[in-house]
């Protein structure tokens, strides 16, 4: 028998309780509308940011080179991260209901190669770039500041960068794999108990 399977046509056939495949379906279906409402988020928090960062370099004018060269930077590896993490959205896309279990399988197995290139590659030159791009930012109107201000100031700012890296980012991202794996996991899981049948 083909492991090529269209799930609606089996669903009054199948050995396998059809409430687990509606409420995969299901999981699918609520994976996909989350991941591209992250997408559009991300977007205008992102366009948003830069927009603030270009009215602050218009309206205060900074003087030293640095700042310039942060908040370009900044600009900078946002756009890219954006840019990079966008390609998701096809993949998101491609998802529908119309897919037999070999194309969804393929679909987030695809989205998960993705996702784990995101997290390690691009999520780490994101935020290195963004990291130093701050802190030239930065930098001009710290060095105004007493030095306990100064050092109370580059305390606080690397004291959230390590919290980022630390904790929020590693939590992310295994949340994220998480959700993946486990549609992918259920998924293998029906479809080798339609292969068997």
């Amino acid at each position: 028998m083909s492991a090529e399977f269209d799930f609606k046509d089996l669903w009054a056939k199948q050995p396998v309780n059809p409430l687990d495949i509606e409420s995969l379906l299901l999981k699918i279906k609520n994976f996909k509308s989350r991941s591209l409402r992250r997408l559009l988020i991300l977007n205008i928090l992102l366009i948003a940011t830069s927009a603030f960062l270009l009215f602050f370099w218009h309206s205060y004018q900074p003087q030293f080179i640095a700042t310039k060269i942060g908040i370009s930077l900044t600009i900078l590896a946002m756009a890219i991260y954006a840019l990079t993490y966008n390609k998701l959205f096809s993949s998101y896309q491609a998802i529908d209901n119309t897919q037999n279990n070999s194309q969804y399988l393929q679909n987030l197995i695809s989205i998960r190669a993705r996702q784990q290139f995101m997290q390690k590659t691009m999520l780490s030159f994101y935020f290195v770039m963004l990291s130093v791009g701050v802190c030239l930012g930065q930098y001009e109107y710290i060095s105004r500041m007493t030095i306990l201000r100064e050092i109370f100031a580059w305390t606080i700012t690397l004291v959230w960068f390590g919290f980022v890296w630390f904790y929020l980012r590693p939590r992310q991202i295994k949340k994220e794999t998480e959700k993946v794996n486990e549609i992918i996991t259920k998924f293998k899981t029906i479809n080798s108990q339609l292969t068997d049948a």
